[in-house]
């Protein structure tokens, strides 16, 4: 074994990670295929999943593991059967990072839901039983099917989030309709809620109304082009003086809330999309209250691969600004802290 194939970044050896005590330290990648890139990473977008994760707040995790699937950096490696990728090329990895790319799904863009092996960018194994590590690290390996080019015109601090907080939002929207005549509201105004902010706009949605718990974010969120803000806390009566108003409904939340409440803002054949993914379970709910105006309830995980390539391409044209927050991936203890207590405004990107 060679150097070059021991790779350095912050390992979690158990769940006390989430207290920032991951470990700078070297771990081995999956073995090198021709269907593989590698890549020298620049920037790495801290997600909720990554809290998640260190924590085994979803079930165990598979110690020890390196988190990040928000990955940009330059491809130094390219296996001879990877297309449309060069060394040099700024590429970006997300949150899925293989699959089996020829099942019904995969074939229609569906391949997070692929019906084979999905593999995701850390806390599984690859097909060729290596474990899969994410980009809290210098460098990444993995297949190059899911590396995507970054267009010139997105910096690589926004283009990082993107690629799981961004298509995470953009996927549903799109899938739903947003665009002129929808009126879409966003539960949440996290990394998640922001980007869903701006995706909306971008798409040129008739109005967009984020609704958090406080009016503290307000400001922020009309600096980001939401044309109105509920805060839930402030206004016993919130539910009832918005009934009817939206078409759509993104929720960012990843705590159990009062699903029923919101369901009040939708209008008739109007729609509720779960994109947060709480430890606990949804609170109970009256099927009159789908019932009687035809409402819609469901779930995203996150895009397909043409989705997010259609994304990166609407952010570029629509010249798209994250409000990212650049740390030193040297800090990177400090800022996954940081950010389980709310501090990220409204997203953590580590650099190298």
């Amino acid at each position: 074994m060679t150097s070059q194939d021991k790779f350095e970044g912050w390992v979690a050896q158990d769940a006390s990670a989430i207290e920032g005590k991951m470990q700078w330290t070297t771990y081995e990648p999956k073995p090198f295929e021709e269907t593989d890139i590698e890549m020298e990473v620049s920037h790495c977008g801290i997600c909720g999943s990554d809290l998640h994760t260190l924590r085994s707040g979803w079930g165990p995790s598979d110690y020890p593991l390196v988190v990040g699937h928000e990955i940009i950096g330059r491809a130094t490696r390219v296996g001879k059967d990877v297309e449309d990728i060069k060394i040099g090329d700024r590429v970006g990895i997300g949150a899925q990072s293989g699959s089996c790319l020829h099942c019904k799904r995969c074939d229609n863009g569906l391949e997070p839901h692929c019906s084979n092996k999905s593999t995701n960018t850390y806390n599984d194994t690859w097909p060729n039983g290596g474990k899969s590590y994410g980009g809290y690290a210098k460098r990444w390996r993995g297949s190059g099917a899911f590396a995507f080019k970054i267009p010139d015109e997105i910096p690589s601090e926004t283009a990082a989030p993107l690629l799981c907080g961004g298509l995470t939002v953009y996927s549903p929207l799109v899938q739903n309709g947003a665009g002129p005549g929808k009126r879409v509201g966003i539960v949440g105004l996290g990394g998640l809620g922001h980007f869903a902010v701006l995706f909306a706009k971008a798409l040129k949605c008739d109005k967009v109304v984020v609704i958090s718990r406080s009016s503290s974010k307000k400001a922020d969120a009309l600096k980001m082009g939401a044309d109105d803000f509920i805060a839930t806390d402030e206004d016993p009566d919130w539910a009832t003086k918005n009934a009817d108003s939206l078409d759509l409904l993104i929720s960012t939340i990843s705590a159990s809330f009062a699903i029923e409440q919101y369901l009040t803002l939708l209008d008739v054949k109007g729609t509720l999309i779960q994109v947060g993914a709480p430890e606990d379970t949804l609170p109970p709910l009256h099927a009159f209250q789908l019932i009687f105006k035809r409402l819609k309830l469901g779930g995203s995980l996150i895009g397909g691969r043409q989705e997010a390539k259609d994304m990166l391409q609407l952010a570029a044209k629509s010249k798209l600004k994250a409000w990212t927050q650049v740390v030193p991936m040297k800090d990177a203890n400090k800022a996954i802290v940081d950010m389980e207590k709310g501090k990220a405004r409204y997203r953590y990107v580590l650099t190298n």
